[in-house]
């Protein structure tokens, strides 16, 4: 098991087409293939937003990955920053 000592929170998000492109299944399914927790939301602006808790390679790697996204979007940009992690984080869900 991991040690939870290492582990960081990022608040991320993410502007482009990246709604109705499939954007938050594609990063359930990143993010549970590299263990990271959280969550995923579309935002009324267009964007998308996610909070994104593992380990801090894992977390990094993920969000380079968010930067060119599922085939269909098209990533306009991708703001990451540090978050407090207030609540365990179980699993990686898409949250209304």
């Amino acid at each position: 098991m991991q040690d939870k000592s290492a582990e960081v929170g990022m608040t991320v998000r993410v502007t482009g087409r990246v709604q109705g492109v499939a954007y938050r299944a594609w990063l359930c399914d990143r993010a549970q293939a590299s263990q990271v927790r959280g969550w995923v939301r579309n935002e009324s602006d267009g964007t998308v937003s996610a909070l994104l808790v593992g380990a801090e390679n894992a977390v990094t790697a993920l969000i380079a990955e968010m930067e060119r996204g599922p085939g269909a979007a098209e990533v306009a940009e991708v703001l990451a920053e540090p978050a407090e992690i207030f609540e365990p984080q179980t699993g990686f869900n898409v949250v209304q």
